[in-house]
């Protein structure tokens, strides 16, 4: 198993690029803290209730006009008193806001789960459906949704995870279409990667032979689209999609789809990518009526009525008829 000082080297370009340990503190998630709230509290998927939220106003109670005591404040009251428990929940807080709660300034408005419904399974607070009828043919089916920055994993139709992601930048965007993951590696360095710079992925599963796509774990802002063409994810998520899902099956036949690595007789789980960039920060919510309402992805109802994203694809396509 791979441990955390594979992380030296991601820290150390993220401070090179952005300047200072204060703006990679304010600009990129927290892995390991936010591993906790991924993984915690599974439930089983028709307990899982429908999450309301509200806005919270950042103020200073104690009329200081202070923006550490609002923080506290804010602890305390998601906390139901607690500020040790509302810290731990502010990591839920932020990943739904894709904002770190030390950037709120004083008259600031985040959105937050009602009191009552924090500490649920993370598919509680999925802008996907639990259940997909599209996917209900699929063994296993993997999304990302590029308007919200944000995967799914599906067994036969019920979701089993979701995450965030960053997608690929303007000039070295992540293609729309449908593919399938092919092959894995727990550790590659980044063909990419600038002279004298080691950009290292973990988990690493590519989707897109040719362009050398893949969903891999790395440094992870809190904003839209940053990488070059690549989906990053937290690596908890990337942990887990590398066990999850399927690879290519490669064989000496002579019948099959010749690739790079051999002949493919088999894909592997169906990845789909669909949505627009956003220009930013992607929202997860719109305002209903003066509240926050999360925003759904709009999944096809086919996932086979995407167009085939590579010669793969067409290739089983016509073998499938």
């Amino acid at each position: 198993m791979l441990n955390t000082v594979k992380y030296s080297a991601v820290l150390l370009l993220a401070l090179l690029l952005l300047g200072s340990p204060a703006a990679f503190a304010q600009d990129y998630f927290n892995q390991e803290a936010m591993e906790a709230v991924l993984d915690g509290n599974r439930m089983l998927l028709d307990n899982i209730p429908e999450v309301t939220y509200d806005y919270y106003t950042w103020v200073d109670h104690s009329g200081l006009m202070n923006g550490a005591m609002a923080r506290n404040s804010f602890y305390r009251f998601i906390g139901d008193g607690n500020g040790f428990v509302g810290k731990q929940r502010g990591k839920l807080v932020e990943m739904i806001n894709r904002q770190h709660l030390q950037d709120m300034r004083l008259g600031d408005r985040i959105i937050i789960p009602r009191l009552g419904q924090f500490d649920l399974d993370f598919r509680a607070y999925s802008p996907f459906p639990k259940y997909y009828a599209g996917g209900a043919d699929f063994d296993k089916l993997f999304v990302i949704d590029k308007s919200i920055q944000a995967f799914a994993a599906y067994t036969h139709g019920k979701l089993e995870r979701w995450g965030v992601v960053n997608t690929g930048a303007e000039g070295s965007r992540t293609p729309n279409g449908r593919y399938n993951f092919n092959w894995k590696t727990e550790f590659r360095v980044s063909s990419l990667s600038p002279p004298g710079e080691r950009w290292e992925m973990y988990w690493v599963f590519n989707f897109h032979e040719a362009r050398g796509i893949h969903v891999h774990q790395y440094a992870m802002p809190t904003g839209g689209p940053r990488s070059h063409g690549c989906v990053r994810l937290i690596e908890a998520d990337a942990r887990w999609i590398y066990d999850w899902a399927d690879q290519w099956r490669i064989s000496n036949s002579s019948r099959g789809y010749r690739s790079g690595r051999g002949t493919v007789v088999e894909p592997g789980t169906t990845v789909i990518v669909i949505g627009e960039d956003p220009a930013g920060a992607p929202s997860l919510f719109d305002d209903r009526d003066g509240y926050p309402q999360i925003r759904r992805s709009v999944l096809p109802d086919n996932p086979m009525d995407l167009p085939a994203g590579t010669p793969q694809q067409k290739y089983f396509d016509r073998v499938r008829g």
